[in-house]
């Protein structure tokens, strides 16, 4: 079966800068960072943590009140996103445009309608309801977001959802990539969203240990990877979605290509549920590589996965010095999340999108707040300075999760 070329014709997304693509690029390349004290006033005890928001989301202005109303927020963010890449790609909201029965979505979260189900258990325990509303459950199920997404964009192809932890939605877009390089489907609407600040999910993260500490004047430098002080990751909601599109398809209708989705690997560690190991990571890198027929001194620019963990970054840093070697045509390494936050489920997909416009603007954007680095992270190119004008081709988006499942993705600068 011969292999169509993947543009990428669409971006969209909602992060805390705002939802201009440009905009949130610029802030990115300036090392600003979007994190903040996050207070939970909740019963039986308040809880106040670095955080990363969405403070200018309002999904009524977006959406519209009644379609946001059937919604939880993380599909609410998808949906957004959603139809600011279906715009960017140049593509008509209208079902009767074209014949989209073999388009589909692939979309990621790890943890789909958390805050519905939240409200269901205040509703009953603290307010002592008898019932909850008879929306909780297709607000809370993990494929709302992809099922909405087909229905208003009329797409009859596939409708999936997958959650892998943090690779949830790398591996939506690589599962997407593949329909579309194979001839399956035309076009596919990918990405992820998700919405970490429930009470449960954030006493649930704090108790795991891995959270980073920070009051109101330290929490926009809490999230420092491969620092030698660092002391956790910050989690953040949001929204990040792409629009993957036959290359032939793409050109015959005058599409703008942002990039060219050329590769993806998925591994898992089969080890440990929360411990990562280097040599599962290799094995993702190697099959990215390989899947894109690309040789490791090709590949320009890495984004991390870079949590800021004690545990983790060594073990990412292993796996790319080992694929990578230490020899000068080493690619420039960074990880985003100092700036953004974790996503969790939509992690890799608004790194996804950092990649591509690092791509297409020839620039590589920082690991904020890398004062330090830990002698654990050395041996690669740490950009802790906006790089521009680089002679970019190729780059590479790594996922690397809990359960041990890998996934990493390869783009190319647009070509004709």
């Amino acid at each position: 079966m011969s292999r169509r070329r993947v543009a990428i014709t669409g971006l969209g997304l909602v992060s805390p800068f705002g939802d201009s693509l440009a905009d949130f690029f610029q802030r990115i390349l300036s090392g600003e960072s979007a994190v903040r004290l996050l207070r939970l006033d909740e019963v039986p005890r308040a809880l106040a943590i670095p955080f990363v928001t969405c403070p200018g989301f309002q999904a009524s202005a977006i959406l519209g009140k009644a379609l946001a109303g059937t919604m939880d927020r993380f599909a609410q963010l998808g949906m957004a996103a959603a139809f600011a890449a279906w715009d960017d790609a140049g593509l008509d909201r209208r079902q009767n445009a074209e014949s989209r029965e073999r388009w589909g979505v692939s979309w990621g979260t790890a943890l789909g309608g958390t805050l519905a189900y939240e409200k269901g258990y205040k509703e009953l325990w603290q307010k002592g309801r008898e019932r909850i509303s008879p929306l909780s459950v297709i607000l809370g199920m993990n494929n709302a977001a992809n099922a909405h997404i087909s229905i208003q964009l009329g797409l009859g192809g596939v409708s999936m959802s997958h959650t892998v932890a943090c690779a949830s939605s790398s591996i939506a877009i690589g599962e997407a990539f593949r329909r579309v390089r194979s001839g399956e489907a035309p076009i596919m609407l990918t990405g992820g969203s998700d919405v970490p600040q429930a009470y449960g999910v954030a006493r649930a993260w704090d108790a795991l240990r891995v959270l980073a500490s920070g009051d109101e004047k330290t929490a926009p430098i809490a999230c420092r990877p491969f620092s030698e002080d660092r002391d956790g990751l910050v989690l953040g909601e949001g929204g990040a979605a792409l629009v993957l599109e036959d290359w032939e398809h793409a050109h015959r209708r005058g599409a703008r290509i942002h990039g060219e989705l050329i590769g993806y690997g998925t591994t898992c560690d089969h080890a440990h549920l929360v411990h990562p190991k280097a040599d599962g990571q290799i094995r993702a890198l190697r099959a990215a590589l390989a899947d894109a027929a690309l040789n490791p001194q090709e590949v320009d620019y890495i984004n991390a996965h870079g949590t800021a963990t004690i545990e983790g970054d060594p073990v990412e840093i292993e796996a790319i010095r080992t694929v990578f070697g230490d020899g000068g045509t080493r690619p420039a390494v960074s990880g985003t999340k100092s700036m953004h936050g974790h996503l969790l489920g939509a992690a890799g997909a608004i790194e996804a999108i950092v990649t591509i416009l690092s791509l297409r603007e020839q620039a590589i954007p920082p690991t904020a707040h890398l004062d330090t680095i830990d002698p654990a992270c050395a041996g690669v190119d740490h950009v802790s300075v906006t790089r521009r004008d680089q002679p970019l081709s190729t780059a590479l988006s790594n996922s690397f999760a809990f359960g041990g499942s890998n996934a990493v993705l390869a783009f190319r600068a647009a070509t004709q």
